[in-house]
């Protein structure tokens, strides 16, 4: 722990020396930080998308509209966008490892208290529970996230692309093994069996993580969360978080119920086509992430097409009725496939732009940026899957799914024009500075008072 990667000193090495030093007593941490953030991923994930199936077909019967339906699900993301921005403030001050291990704990226990909630009398009762539990919940989830993107950037300085996108394919097997294990229980067990055997699976994982993972300690540095977020370049990057997390949230409420009215599937077949885009995102991540270390001049055009790759591919969901194409499963599953690639092709390339983008404007490299990071990249994508879900749900329940998935693809179509205008204008002015130095004009001058 004596390299200033590990401990977050400020003392000086040889690069080659600090290098060697780091792959011989730093390989067993990051293993083990590598399997305490491959578990949260899993575990979150596949508590998250549980609900996919079965849920909004269960609250409906408890008296929630769509709409309602949807706002549950934002309202997780919206307490989670509110805490993390808190968290990433003060995350050197907590400890990103109690953060951590805090956070699963919480989030174990608001799934388990989500299995209860059948019990719960139907209407603005059942309605104000879920509200509550999904809020609790959210706080758990997002001091994990947020810990845990802070922890894998300090132990992976110079590849996390790499380390995330990898790590992406136990978000995606959460995604994958979620629904139809989840409509698998329900349908088998009924209600509350899905949250209770999963809740508790977290709640083990908690001891766990507080034996393997190491500590990362750092001092508090002089970075500013709003001269971050500030930054041109971090805001457009920010709109690309928001637009992905809402276009993936707004499935969350919708998809299950355009699948049972359409093509008139069991809920437990429900869930195996969500695995189309869990499986093509996962298995896409880690190529994804490696592309992005080795090649970062690749980053900004990944961003670009997987925004608007997405858009279109939202456009083709229903698909659009303008279109006049009628809906199949089969079509409907391809789609899932390529929006789970065109995601990440925008996710992963994300957070080492963000980061790069702060370097380049003077923010101090330490635990405390990679904090800063870490929670305004889990408050973007939050503030998405909050707006996801209640906006899709609102417009599913007045315009049908076709129309609603059609207009959720116009914020990635949004993000990806803007998101290509602004590198064509830094492209531009960069070669024009190329052709003309400043110096130039400072010259022509001089030499032309000189011959007077």
């Amino acid at each position: 722990m004596g390299s200033r990667a590990a401990d977050g000193s400020g003392s000086e090495q040889p690069p080659e020396e600090a290098l060697g030093e780091e792959s011989r007593r730093l390989t067993r941490e990051q293993l083990f930080t590598v399997a305490a953030t491959a578990s949260i991923n899993f575990s979150s994930m596949i508590c998250f998308s549980i609900l996919g199936p079965f849920f909004p077909s269960e609250a409906e019967k408890k008296g929630a509209s769509n709409t309602v339906v949807g706002l549950i699900f934002g309202c997780f993301a919206l307490v989670n966008f509110l805490v993390a921005l808190i968290l990433g403030n003060y995350l050197t001050h907590i400890g990103a490892k109690f953060m951590f291990v805090a956070g699963m704990f919480v989030s174990g226990c608001g799934t388990i208290l989500f299995g209860m909630l059948d019990k719960v009398p139907s209407g603005p009762t059942f309605i104000g529970l879920c509200f509550l539990v999904r809020a609790v919940d959210a706080v758990g989830f997002a001091a994990a996230m947020t810990a845990s993107f802070s922890i894998l950037a300090k132990a992976f300085p110079n590849n996390i692309a790499t380390v995330l996108g990898c790590l992406e394919i136990f978000t995606g097997l959460g995604l994958v093994l979620g629904p139809p294990l989840g409509g698998f229980l329900y349908q088998s067990f009924g209600y509350e069996v899905p949250f209770i055997t999963l809740g508790c699976i977290v709640l083990v994982l908690v001891p766990v993580n507080m034996c393997i993972l190491p500590k990362y300690d750092s001092i508090p540095s002089k970075g500013s969360f709003w001269k971050l977020i500030l930054l041109p370049k971090v805001l457009l990057l920010c709109l690309t978080i928001f637009s992905l997390s809402a276009c993936l949230g707004f499935l969350d409420p919708t998809m299950s119920l355009f699948i049972l009215k359409k093509f008139k599937l069991p809920a437990g077949y429900v869930g195996l086509v969500f695995l189309g885009l869990a499986l093509s995102y996962s298995l896409s991540s880690p190529l994804l992430g490696l592309l992005s270390d080795k090649l970062p001049y690749l980053r900004k055009w990944l961003l670009v097409s997987g925004g608007l790759m997405t858009a279109l591919c939202f456009f083709m969901l229903g698909p659009a009725p303008v279109l006049h194409i009628e809906s199949q499963l089969w079509m409907f599953v391809l789609v899932l496939v390529l929006i789970g690639f065109s995601l990440g092709m925008s996710a992963i390339p994300v957070f080492p732009e963000i980061l790069h983008c702060a370097y380049e404007n003077g923010f101090e490299e330490g635990l405390s940026l990679l904090g800063l990071v870490s929670g305004l990249f889990s408050a973007m994508w939050s503030l998405g899957a909050f707006a996801g879900p209640t906006l899709g749900g609102f417009l599913n329940e007045k315009l049908g799914f076709e129309w609603a998935s059609a207009i959720q693809g116009g914020w990635a179509l949004l993000s990806g024009l803007a998101t290509g205008i602004f590198y064509i204008t830094e492209a531009t002015r960069r070669s024009s500075s190329l052709q003309n130095p400043p110096g130039n004009n400072e010259e022509r001058s001089h030499l032309m008072g000189s011959e007077t």
